[in-house]
């Protein structure tokens, strides 16, 4: 009889305790994991100028200078603000004045699209778009390369975070996303920077800013 009883008392405590859970139940809550895609996606993107970029290593694979910029003694007669880019040396000097010049490492033209004049600053672009012009998209289709006829601005551009245009040429001051290139001549003419230098210069120079292209 005793044995009955518990059993019955047994019963009825877990009858009553499947009530309590019941009446107290919560819906469970979902705590995201780093191997969830939500996470994921939160928690490696960043942003680079207001663009939206896979991790911060592809930022830097592309933005920081092999070669670091360094101020230099500049004793040249030009005005403060000048830009001269030495074809040779594959430099680039801003001009601050008092007989000083932040020096930055570029890529100038190859063979056949080096230049050399006097142009000005026209125009200033954030993450610009790049429109190939049409020989150099023959040119790179002989080789079995097709070009985009546009590309939007972004880390994949060959124009890189910042552009300057110099007077009505095709030539901009530019930024790339091959810093290997730098310190060469690689270019199809136009003048290549790190990102992280390009925008330290943007930041500083004017429209109608005097750019010197020299051998």
């Amino acid at each position: 009889m005793k044995k009955l009883a518990i059993a019955l008392l047994a019963g009825l405590l877990s009858t009553a305790g499947g009530a309590f859970a019941a009446d107290n139940a919560v819906d469970p809550i979902e705590v995201a994991s780093l191997s969830s895609s939500t996470q994921k996606t939160g928690w490696l993107q960043v942003l680079s100028g207001g663009k939206p970029v896979a991790s911060e290593k592809k930022i830097a694979a592309v933005s920081r200078a092999p070669i670091a910029r360094e101020l230099v003694a500049f004793d040249e007669k030009v005005a403060p603000g000048t830009i001269i880019v030495d074809n040779s040396e594959r430099r680039l000097y801003h001009v601050l004045g008092d007989g000083i010049a932040m020096k930055y490492a570029v890529s100038v033209g190859r063979d056949g699209f080096i230049w050399t004049g006097s142009e000005k600053v026209t125009r200033k672009t954030e993450w610009p778009t790049w429109t190939p012009p049409e020989d150099m998209r023959a040119r790179e289709a002989k080789k079995g390369k097709i070009l985009p006829i546009s590309m939007k601005g972004g880390l994949d551009n060959p124009l890189g975070s910042r552009a300057i245009y110099l007077g009505s040429t095709i030539y901009r001051i530019h930024g790339t996303n091959q810093p290997s290139s730098l310190g060469k001549a690689q270019s199809s003419g136009c003048i290549r920077m790190a990102n992280e230098d390009v925008e330290h210069l943007y930041a500083q120079v004017t429209k109608g800013a005097t750019v010197i292209v020299r051998d």
